[in-house]
């Protein structure tokens, strides 16, 4: 039976469903070093849930460089980050468990991410996970990426239902504030060595990995 509180789960993409968080730290730091930018590969977590026009935008305004291109450098990070998922991604513990758990249960499942069209479908055929989604929503051409709301909203107005209704599952600081603003409860899933740090507390829930899902799920019934 699905709990009258909840009757959607959306979840975000990246250090959700796949470990591509290292991926992108990765492409984004070789990136910007070899544009001569003065960054080291912690400060890289600033950008965390952000699209990718977004993330070259932020860096540019903090060190300007000559030529600047945001397509053309984010086209990099993207294809070096498209390379990783498809040759090592894996996913995280407890993704195929969690979107079974859901399908049982009756809950929608949607997918509400920043990344591009072309990160969605390497993730999904790496994973070999498509066929669970009722929805998936991408804020590549959207006015606004992650900490705006638009691309839960839309992800929630696909699968037909209040987005008060939903439960988002994210795992940057960005994507949480998206999720809130577009009313939904939230699971924050940070990584391991982040998972001590206040700002979590913004989310209504803190899990460990998506196999604590099913146990709070059916707890919120």
């Amino acid at each position: 039976m699905t709990s009258p509180k909840f009757k959607a789960v959306i979840f975000d993409m990246d250090g959700v469903l796949i470990d591509s968080e290292p991926s992108w730290q990765e492409a984004e730091f070789q990136t910007m070093k070899r544009l001569g930018l003065p960054i080291s590969y912690e400060d890289t977590l600033q950008t965390t849930g952000l699209r990718i026009d977004q993330v070259v935008s932020y860096w540019y305004q903090r060190f300007p460089w000559a030529n600047y291109d945001n397509e053309q450098t984010a086209k990099t990070i993207v294809d070096q980050v498209v390379n990783a998922i498809t040759s090592d991604g894996q996913a995280m513990t407890g993704v195929e468990s969690a979107l079974e758990f859901c399908r049982t249960n009756d809950y929608k499942i949607g997918l509400a991410t920043s990344s591009s069209n072309l990160i969605i479908e390497a993730v999904l055929n790496k994973l070999n996970i498509a066929h669970y989604f009722d929805a998936i929503e991408s804020a590549e051409h959207l006015a606004y990426g992650k900490p705006h709301p638009e691309v839960y909203l839309n992800c929630a107005k696909a699968i037909n239902l209040d987005p008060i209704t939903c439960v988002a599952i994210e795992d940057s600081f960005n994507g949480l504030v998206a999720a809130r603003a577009a009313n939904m409860q939230t699971i924050a899933i940070p990584a391991v060595e982040q998972q001590d740090e206040p700002k979590w507390v913004i989310a209504h829930q803190q899990l460990k990995d998506l196999t604590e899902l099913p146990e709070y799920l059916d707890s919120s019934s």
